[in-house]
């Protein structure tokens, strides 16, 4: 056979015998790949209906998973399933003398306690807009301290994990401890920025009486203290990125700003979008302790610190009213998941990939 000569020019060439032989080959191996194709099909198909019997080798070959699960869905169940038969209480005049099924039913009545009164404008944008502030200002430093140390740390392993344990320290301490720290700098008379102030020829600032200031105060206190938390959460993903694709950048010409921006940043989104929805599911639960400890509980700080937490706590040290209290954490809790179902409905009409459900 000549160079350049076809296949097909090449099996007319064939001496007769040999073409038949070659054509029945041909044939069978067709025939064999058509059946082996189907065999698997239909393997698929039954395999996706599990028999008892597959049933059981799997829990056999999965049984210590779920043992080393089971602890965790107890305490889930118990704490988190069990209580939801208190929720009556919220439609109820509850007495702890008479119990759940001997109080009298107030329908909607604790409801209409928390929302009509002249404070529940206030403590719901105080409650929503903090959140929003916490959520936005603990995202933006928290990715960007974690794209920080992932740069450090391709020069010094060392001084980013020191780095790293620094900013993770605040997340462990109690807000009674934080409270002793914000004293020490905004206390009026004593207080470290007043020391400054009237150093360069300022006036001092009477921080716990003038409720302009504390949405900064308390935005910086919570980001101080979470911020370390969620820079772990996004070194953690960042670490786990593929380096072949850094390097590919690099060969390509692309610098650290535009790796960051074109890899490291998309990668990351899905985690972003995760942590974002899961925090807007909390945005209507103040943290009790930021709020109250902090703060002093200064009654002339609620027009900007005043939240849902802290409302139903007054209210029901004062009152004792269960319900009431019931009825806004139902409240809190309805809300919350209507917006994360809203937020989620929203991301899986952008970007199905990135949707939690």
């Amino acid at each position: 056979m000549v160079a350049g000569q076809s296949s097909s020019d090449a099996a007319t060439a064939l001496p007769g015998p040999e073409l038949d032989q070659a054509d029945t080959l041909g044939r069978d191996r067709r025939t064999d790949a058509r059946s082996g194709s189907a065999d698997r099909v239909l393997g698929r198909a039954e395999g996706s209906r599990p028999d008892g019997a597959g049933r059981a080798r799997r829990l056999r070959r999965d049984l210590v998973l779920l043992l080393m699960g089971a602890p965790a869905l107890l305490l889930l169940f118990v704490f988190h399933y069990l209580p939801l038969a208190g929720l009556a209480i919220a439609f109820e005049d509850f007495r702890p003398s008479t119990g759940i099924f001997g109080s009298h039913w107030v329908s909607l009545a604790n409801f209409r306690y928390l929302l009509v009164g002249g404070d529940a404008w206030r403590i719901t944008r105080n409650t929503v807009g903090m959140n929003g502030l916490f959520i936005t200002a603990n995202l933006v430093v928290s990715l960007g301290l974690a794209v920080l140390l992932n740069e450090l740390r391709d020069r010094s392993r060392w001084l980013s994990r020191v780095y790293q344990s620094t900013m993770f320290l605040p997340y462990v301490l109690s807000y009674v401890v934080l409270t002793n720290f914000v004293l020490t700098f905004l206390e009026s008379n004593t207080g470290i920025v007043n020391h400054v102030l009237r150093a360069f020829g300022g006036n001092g600032v009477d921080f716990y009486n003038s409720p302009g200031w504390w949405p900064l105060i308390l935005t910086v206190v919570e980001v101080w203290k979470g911020a370390g938390f969620w820079v772990v959460v996004y070194l953690a993903g960042i670490m786990a990125m593929n380096p072949q694709l850094f390097e590919a950048a690099e060969l390509d010409g692309a610098g650290r700003w535009a790796q960051i921006r074109r890899i490291t940043l998309p990668l990351l989104t899905p985690l972003i979008i995760m942590n974002v929805l899961l925090s807007v599911s909390h945005i209507f639960n103040a943290d009790f302790g930021l709020f109250f400890q902090v703060t002093l509980n200064s009654p002339t700080l609620y027009p900007t610190t005043d939240v849902i937490d802290t409302y139903v706590y007054r209210s029901l040290t004062s009152t004792g009213d269960i319900g009431m209290a019931a009825a806004a954490g139902f409240y809190q809790a309805v809300v919350g998941f209507l917006l994360v179902v809203g937020a989620n409905w929203w991301v899986r009409r952008r970007s199905g990939d990135n949707a939690l459900f």
